[in-house]
């Protein structure tokens, strides 16, 4: 464990240490902070005109109206930048020819792979953490349904430990960043794209069976509320994948 958690500050340090967790916390920050913002705006003008026609005070559902299409949004954003989060994780080290260090010393592979996983979970998971003023201003003004609301992080939190895992692995095949960051962003568009297809064989067996597999449609229950056990069990396996995929990457490079 103490090896484990080494891997995992050492790889926060480096992310700290140069630009890369700064501007992909500002950009994350700054697109996700706009687009809530215009959503916000058209949510307040909603309920302007529901109150010129009603003449009272409009019941608006706010984790509906609001939360909703923001997280979906964020889960765009996730996509285009977990990438770029990941792909220095195994790729830097070949480049700068400390894999090999980092291989033959007394670390067992699954203290390396989950020290870096964990190193880049907690990055993401202080991006996700610094976007909560979003909730935290609009209670001010409104009442919430939080149980709803914390359920939304959830997903954007399990569908970050998915991106972050396959992006992992994405990083183990190559030493160049930007093929390892193209690796990661086309292996996360074809499960993106899983919902797409389900929908067009829709109400046949092979329709059930994409459905299932489609990243989306469990993160949509979750930002309804609803947290099931086949969903959490659906991202964690995800997750045990890539990671799984990852390890026999590197043990396969460790007796090169």
């Amino acid at each position: 464990m103490r090896h484990f958690w080494t891997i995992a500050s050492k790889e926060i340090r480096s992310y700290f240490n140069s630009p890369i967790a700064y501007v992909l916390i500002a950009v994350f920050l700054i697109i996700n902070g706009y687009l809530f913002f215009s959503i916000v705006s058209f949510a307040s003008r909603q309920s302007v005109q529901l109150l010129r026609f009603q003449g009272a005070a409009p019941q608006i559902n706010l984790n509906e109206l609001v939360f909703r299409p923001t997280f979906h949004n964020m889960s765009v954003v996730l996509l285009l930048i977990m990438p770029i989060l990941t792909m220095r994780l195994f790729s830097e080290e070949k480049k700068t020819k400390t894999a090999e260090l980092l291989l033959t010393s007394p670390l067992t592979i699954s203290e390396i792979v989950l020290g870096k996983y964990l190193g880049a979970l907690i990055i993401y998971l202080s991006m996700l953490g610094l976007t909560f003023y979003m909730p935290l201003l609009l209670s001010i003004y409104s009442q919430l349904n939080w149980g709803t609301l914390l359920s939304g992080y959830l997903g954007l939190f399990l569908l970050g430990s998915v991106f972050i895992a396959i992006g992992l692995f994405a990083s183990s095949l190559t030493e160049n960043q930007i093929i390892a960051a193209l690796a990661s962003f086309g292996l996360l568009l074809l499960i993106w794209l899983l919902g797409w297809a389900a929908a067009t064989v829709e109400g046949t067996g092979m329709g059930e069976v994409l459905s299932y597999l489609s990243i989306l449609d469990h993160f949509d229950g979750l930002l309804r509320g609803l947290v099931e056990t086949r969903t959490v069990v659906y991202y964690l396996s995800l997750v045990a994948l890539g990671l799984f995929l990852t390890h026999r990457v590197v043990e396969s490079q460790r007796w090169k």
